[in-house]
């Protein structure tokens, strides 16, 4: 099992370039960034885990800007968004970005995307709620046009764009009809999301990993219904609170990867987390059971 890990990268926090070297050596599989663009003062919508909304969710670094700088200091670490709030961005200039990224990394990116949970955030970018997830899947086609071989227009309900010559291309080749980067789609269970999971993406990245047991043999049911691979079914549990018993149990299920959960803190207490979690590592090495 690869162990990947997870943080609130703020102006606040150890910086990009150390954690991502001190990953790397470690061991760590990857690095996975969230992404808010602002946080408006005035806020309806409640905090999904409930009580006040953590600082750092006002703080965040962008997180392509720094995985770039994560991507030029190490050669193996996966490097990946969690999540990129895809209805908040020019799909044509986000295609781009996450290309170049990709390329320069050498195929080392992964696409950790969903609809978002903060109304007003969204709104400030012009996006009607109710339609999100249809925008979202919409501009993930757009993308995925863009980085096919050959020009490829794509016209949908909320965007569009006209065949074109656009490089560099992702270095992840094509599965199906999934093309460009690993994509995976965050949510809570239900069918409507797996739908979109077998309709776009490579798997699901779902947050805190509760309630796998259950969910994952409907999601494998809405895979195969939509002529998918089961063998191609990523599900990669994500801001994980790492015990032996629970990755034991991700173990059982079939999981390959996992992504913990750091601290938003300077590198100090960043760097005692990353050595609590060494355990975690040697035993991610091993079958877990």
């Amino acid at each position: 099992m690869r162990i990947a890990v997870t943080i609130f990268l703020t102006d606040e926090t150890i910086v990009p370039v150390r954690l991502a070297r001190e990953l790397e050596q470690r061991g760590y599989a990857g690095l996975y960034l969230p992404e808010h663009t602002h946080i408006p003062v005035e806020r309806t919508t409640p905090y999904p885990a409930g009580g006040d909304l953590p600082r750092a969710y006002g703080r965040t670094l962008d997180p392509f800007v720094a995985l770039g700088q994560a991507a030029a200091v190490t050669e193996h670490l996966g490097l990946g968004t969690g999540i990129t709030l895809l209805a908040q961005h020019d799909p044509i200039a986000l295609a781009k970005q996450i290309a170049t990224l990709d390329h320069l990394s050498g195929g080392r990116f992964t696409l950790g995307l969903g609809y978002g949970w903060n109304v007003e955030e969204a709104a400030d970018h012009g996006v009607a709620w109710r339609t999100r997830r249809e925008l979202v899947r919409d501009r993930v086609r757009l993308m995925q046009a863009l980085w096919s071989e050959e020009p490829t227009s794509y016209d949908g309900e909320f965007a569009a764009v006209r065949a074109s010559h656009a490089h560099p291309k992702p270095v992840q080749k094509p599965r199906g009809r999934v093309v460009g980067p690993r994509t995976l789609v965050g949510g809570t269970a239900g069918a409507k999301l797996f739908a979109h999971i077998a309709d776009y993406a490579d798997g699901w990245l779902p947050i805190g990993g509760r309630g796998l047991t259950e969910s994952l043999p409907v999601l494998r049911t809405a895979w195969a219904d939509a002529g998918r691979d089961p063998a191609a079914l990523q599900v990669v549990p994500y801001a994980v609170q790492p015990t032996p018993g629970k990755l034991a149990h991700y173990a059982d299920l079939g999981i390959e990867e996992v992504v913990v959960q750091l601290p938003s803190a300077g590198e100090a207490e960043v760097l005692r987390v990353l050595d609590d979690h060494a355990s975690f590592l040697q035993a991610g090495r091993s079958p877990l059971r």
